[in-house]
C-alpha cells in the first residue's frame, strides 16, 4: 500500500464525530487510541471490515507516549524465560527497521559491566522463581550469553550487526568519560524510535486511507454499554450517542480494567507498574555516551538508560506498581534514582535539575502480577473474550499487555480474532507493508538529495530536507500545502506558520496541547516558553476559528498541564495567574 496521497489526508476530530454520529454502526468499534489499538485499527481497516476508533483523549496520549523511545527485542525477557516474546520482538524490530526506516532506525546499545562472574548463581534462580532475590550487578560472562542468545534470536540477514565484548582499555578508550573501575563493555544493536507519537500517527493514518469503511475519533469517550450498542461522549461538546457493532475491543492499556468497569463489567486483568524518564540538557553528558545507548542494570538490580535523543539526553526508567486512578508523574525521588545511576556509570560528569527540561511517566499495561516482582511480570500478551453487559450479540475482546515493539504483530493476531467471530477471512497482511512516510523513503545520501531536489518547490534544500527527517514522504503533502509566503515563527524558527497550520488543520488536533506533545517535539526538547506558547496559540488559533477568550485558555491550560505533568516550569508568567 502507498502512503497515504494528499488528497486524503485526515480531517478535523469534528468532522469525525459528525460522520461517525451521522453513521453509528459498524462492525467492530476499538476503544483507545494507542499504538495497539491503532495497529489493530490499520489491519481491520486493510481486511475491508467496518471499524471505528475511538479515544477519549488525543491520539497516543497514554501509555504510548511515555515510552523509552526504543524498538528492542528485550534482551533482558531471556531471564523470564520469555523466549517466544523475544523472538517475536527481535523478528519485528528487524521489520520496522525496513517499514519505517523514516522513525526507526538501528541504534548502538553499550553495557558497561563491572564484574566477570557475578549474578552467574542468581540468575538460574531468578529465572525459575521470578523470584530477584539479593541484588547483584550481572557480569560479563552471564552477559556474554545473553547476548549469543540474543544474536540466535536476531538473524535477520544483516538488519543489525552481532555483538562485540571489549576489555577496560578498548571500553575507556572509546567512552574515556565512563566509569574507571569498568571491566568490559558489551556492545549490541536493538532500535531508536525517534519519534513514537508521530509513528503511530502514520499507522493511524494508513488505516484511514484504507477507505470511508474506516473511521476514527480523539477526544471521543466510550462511557457505558447501553441496550443499543456503545456509549460514547463527545468530550468537546458532551454530546453523546451509542454505536452500534458486534465487537468491542477494549484496547485503552493500563486502564483496561477502568475502562470495562464502565461498560458494566467488573474485572483484574491489569497489573501496569510506572515507568519514569527525564530529559536532560547536558552536553557533556550527551558526548560522553558517543552517540550509544548506555543500557546497564543499577546496583539495585533495575535494568536503567542513559540515551542521546535530539540533541538531549534522556534518563530512565523506573518500575513501580502504580494506581490507575491517579496521573502517572516523575516524582523527586525519581529524579534523584536518576542522578545517582548517572554518577555510577560517568562520575565525573555533574548533572543538577536546573538542566531538567521535561520529565514523563508512564505505566506499561502488564497483566496482575500479585506477589510477582515488577520486573519479573510477564511483558507478552493475551487477549480476553467476554459478552457485553446488557447486550449479549455484542462481544467484548480485553487486550491485556503489548509493548511497542511489537505493534504489527499484535495487531494482526487481535485482527485475526475479530474475523474469526465475525465469521470473516483475512485478505491481507500487514507483514512487510510500508507505514506512512517510508513508502518511498530514501535510503542513501544520493537518493535523499534527489528526492529533496524533486519536491523542494519554492522551499530552501536545507528547508525540505528537514520536513523530509521530520515527516518521512508525507513532507511532500505539507510542502505542497505551504503558502509561498510561509514565514518561520518568532519563537520557533526551527518551524513555520504554514507547517502548524497544516499540522492542525489536517491531523486532528483539538488542543493546543496537542501540538506541543505529540505533533511535535517542542515540549520534549525544552523549547516552550511562554512567548512560544502564545505563538502557537495564534498560528493553531487562527486556523481552528479561536476567539481572543479560548486563546487565552489554551495557553494557560496547557502551561498547567506542562507543570504539573512534566515538570515545566513556566510559573514566572502571570498569564497563570
Amino acid at each position: 500500500m502507498s502512503s497515504q496521497p494528499a488528497t486524503s489526508e485526515p480531517t478535523s476530530q469534528r468532522a469525525e464525530v459528525r460522520a461517525i454520529a451521522a453513521d453509528p454502526t459498524a462492525d467492530v468499534v476499538i476503544v483507545g487510541g494507542g499504538i495497539n489499538g491503532i495497529a489493530t485499527f490499520r489491519d481491520l481497516a486493510l481486511q475491508g471490515v467496518k471499524v471505528i476508533l475511538v479515544e477519549r483523549d488525543d491520539f497516543v496520549s497514554g501509555a504510548s507516549s511515555a515510552s523509552s523511545h526504543m524498538i528492542h527485542g528485550g534482551i533482558r525477557y531471556l531471564e523470564n524465560g520469555e523466549f517466544r516474546l523475544v523472538r517475536e520482538s527481535v523478528v519485528e524490530r528487524n521489520a520496522l527497521i525496513k517499514t519505517a526506516p523514516h522513525y526507526v532506525r538501528p541504534l548502538p546499545t553499550t553495557v558497561p559491566i563491572f564484574s566477570t562472574f557475578s549474578g552467574l548463581f542468581s540468575a538460574p534462580l531468578r529465572f525459575i522463581t521470578h523470584k530477584q532475590g539479593k541484588p547483584s550487578e550481572r557480569g560479563a560472562l552471564l552477559i556474554k550469553v545473553g547476548l549469543t542468545i540474543y544474536d540466535f534470536f536476531s538473524r535477520d540477514g544483516g538488519s543489525v550487526p552481532r555483538h562485540r565484548f571489549h576489555g577496560r582499555k578498548r571500553s575507556l578508550s572509546e567512552l574515556p568519560a565512563l566509569n574507571g573501575d569498568v571491566k568490559y563493555t558489551a556492545t549490541y544493536f536493538d532500535a531508536s524510535m525517534h519519534d513514537p507519537e508521530r509513528l503511530a500517527l502514520d499507522v493511524l493514518y494508513d488505516g484511514l486511507a484504507a477507505g470511508p469503511h474506516a473511521r476514527a475519533a480523539n477526544y471521543l469517550s466510550a462511557v457505558a454499554m447501553s441496550a443499543s450498542g456503545l456509549r460514547v461522549r463527545d468530550e468537546v461538546t458532551g454530546e453523546e450517542f451509542d454505536i452500534t457493532s458486534d465487537v468491542v475491543v477494549n484496547a485503552s492499556g493500563p486502564w483496561t480494567d477502568l475502562t470495562n468497569e464502565s461498560l458494566g463489567r467488573d474485572t483484574s486483568y491489569m497489573g501496569g507498574t510506572k515507568g519514569s524518564h527525564i530529559v536532560l540538557d547536558n552536553p557533556a553528558l550527551r558526548d560522553a555516551t558517543g552517540g550509544r545507548e548506555i543500557f546497564f542494570e543499577h546496583k539495585d538490580g533495575r535494568i536503567v538508560l542513559i540515551y542521546p535523543l535530539k540533541g538531549r539526553v534522556m534518563v530512565g526508567t523506573t518500575d513501580i506498581d502504580h494506581d490507575m486512578r491517579t496521573p502517572a508523574v516523575c516524582t523527586e525521588e525519581e529524579v534523584d534514582y536518576f542522578f545517582d545511576l548517572i554518577t555510577h556509570v560517568f562520575p565525573d560528569i555533574p548533572v543538577d535539575r536546573s538542566e531538567i527540561v521535561y520529565r514523563f511517566a508512564g505505566v506499561r499495561p502488564l497483566p496482575r502480577h500479585d506477589d510477582t516482582q515488577p520486573g519479573f511480570v510477564s511483558r507478552d500478551y493475551r487477549v480476553e473474550q467476554a459478552t457485553a453487559a446488557g447486550r449479549p450479540q455484542t462481544t467484548v475482546l480485553s487486550l491485556v499487555g503489548g509493548k511497542w515493539t511489537t505493534f504489527r504483530a499484535l495487531g494482526e493476531q487481535l485482527s485475526d480474532r475479530v474475523l474469526d467471530i465475525l465469521g470473516r477471512r483475512r485478505v491481507r497482511s500487514t507483514a512487510g507493508l510500508m507505514i506512512g512516510g517510508a513508502d518511498g523513503y530514501p535510503r542513501t545520501q544520493r537518493a535523499r538529495a534527489t528526492w529533496v531536489e524533486s519536491h523542494r518547490g519554492h522551499l530552501a534544500a536545507a528547508r525540505t530536507d528537514q520536513l523530509l527527517e521530520r515527516y518521512g514522504t508525507r513532507a511532500a503533502a505539507l510542502i505542497e500545502a505551504l503558502p509561498e509566503d510561509d514565514r518561520a515563527l518568532r519563537t520557533l524558527p526551527d518551524y513555520s506558520t504554514g507547517e502548524i497550520a497544516y499540522l492542525t488543520r489536517t491531523e486532528y488536533v483539538v488542543h493546543l496541547i496537542d501540538v506541543l506533545l505529540r505533533r511535535t517535539s517542542v515540549a520534549f526538547v525544552g523549547a516552550v516558553t511562554m512567548p512560544v506558547l502564545e505563538e502557537l496559540a495564534e498560528v493553531v488559533g487562527d486556523t481552528l476559528g479561536w476567539d481572543t477568550e479560548r486563546r487565552g485558555e489554551e495557553v494557560r491550560a496547557s502551561a498547567r498541564f506542562l507543570a504539573e505533568r512534566h515538570g515545566v516550569d513556566l510559573t514566572q508568567d502571570a498569564v497563570l495567574s
